[in-house]
């Protein structure tokens, strides 16, 4: 029987900048194996896109020309399974969908042979690690964040009134926008007055300033303890809520 294969190809932008990941280079394996096997490529989805889920816009257009062509698809094929997917649950349910109509699914560089029972084992295996090392490099990340802010730094998006800036040994920070500073400024000292509604004193200095602030933005930055040099740690796992001094000028 004529093998006909769609080859799929992923990289996101930090794969590509850490590990040399590149689409090009996916793709020309990919052709080469089919070449050698005999294999006819009919179609290549590549996506930019996180593998944590498969809600990605190549991948969606993948599925639907598979279901449209799915008698004369024989392999979907890609280099590695985490190209396929970085979430096990989801991946099984995806391959069962590709098995159900007689496609199948494989990487060509740790090729599994689903209708013997121990290879199991090993697609496992294959789906479980990229999910581990996707779970495990988040919570690094968290760990990272928190002890940042415990030093004083604050880690997320600057909000008005500041900017994010880096200090001397390329640590992020945030500093005052000299542009934004004294929007906040009035936004503090006039709402202490008690004259104006949360809401009015909004409109008011959004038209005067010339800033386009919404209500909910304007309403966290009321009551972020950031503006008076104070930096909120939320709880987690074991550790209670914590608030600490800024490294940051307060406005």
């Amino acid at each position: 029987m004529k093998r006909n294969a769609i080859i799929y190809t992923r990289v996101s932008t930090d794969e590509q900048a850490d590990k040399g990941y590149s689409l090009r280079d996916q793709e020309d394996r990919l052709n080469k194996y089919c070449d050698l096997k005999g294999i006819d490529v009919i179609a290549h989805f590549q996506d930019d896109h996180s593998a944590k889920t498969f809600n990605r816009p190549e991948f969606n257009k993948l599925m639907k020309y598979v279901l449209a062509n799915k008698k004369v698809i024989t392999d979907l094929l890609f280099v590695k399974w985490d190209r396929f997917s970085r979430n096990t649950a989801e991946s099984y349910d995806k391959i069962k969908i590709f098995y159900d109509i007689g496609v199948t699914v494989n990487a060509i560089e740790q090729p599994i042979d689903i209708e013997t029972p121990e290879q199991k084992l090993m697609l496992a295996f294959y789906l479980s690690s990229p999910e581990v090392e996707n779970d495990r490099r988040a919570l690094n990340t968290k760990a990272g964040m928190r002890r940042g802010m415990k030093e004083g730094r604050y880690l997320n998006r600057a909000p008005i009134g500041y900017i994010n800036v880096r200090n001397e040994k390329n640590k992020p920070l945030i500093e005052i926008d000299v542009k934004k500073k004294n929007y906040v400024e009035q936004a503090f000292s006039r709402f202490s007055c008690g004259q104006y509604t949360m809401e009015e004193l909004r409109k008011i200095l959004n038209t005067e300033f010339g800033i386009k602030c919404s209500r909910n933005n304007f309403n966290k930055m009321m009551k972020n303890p950031l503006y008076a040099g104070k930096i909120l740690i939320p709880e987690w796992k074991k550790e209670e809520e914590e608030l600490v001094d800024g490294l940051h000028e307060p406005i």
